[in-house]
């Protein structure tokens, strides 16, 4: 984190994200020990530099958290996501069992 703050650390390990697999703001939040609230990872995700995968991150009911920002167009991170072939329920929320990325760091955790 030397230099670049909480913002880089949380920037970093998204992009470190697969593609096709998500991590929930909880998640990142919990890499930082609680330091950055999961609302504020969520926030950071809409200024994100270029190259940042923002559309891996997800909520903790594995839904979408964008459709509310007039910035973007409704449905956009769910594109980008089923792009990547993640699979969505009906609902609007994907199975986080099966596309959720853990890194080896969080089990220890866990």
């Amino acid at each position: 984190m030397a230099g670049g703050g909480l913002g880089e650390f949380v920037y970093d390990w998204v992009r470190k994200i697969p593609s096709g697999r998500v991590m929930t703001y909880g998640q990142i939040s919990a890499l930082l020990k609680g330091r950055l609230s999961a609302r504020a990872v969520g926030w950071m995700m809409h200024s994100s530099p270029k190259g940042v995968p923002w559309h891996r991150v997800v909520n903790a009911s594995g839904g979408c958290s964008t459709d509310r920002l007039s910035s973007l167009p409704a449905g956009f991170q769910r594109h980008l996501l089923e792009k990547e072939k993640v699979k969505f329920r009906t609902n609007g929320t994907m199975n986080l069992n099966r596309y959720r990325w853990i890194p080896t760091v969080l089990l220890l955790f866990l």
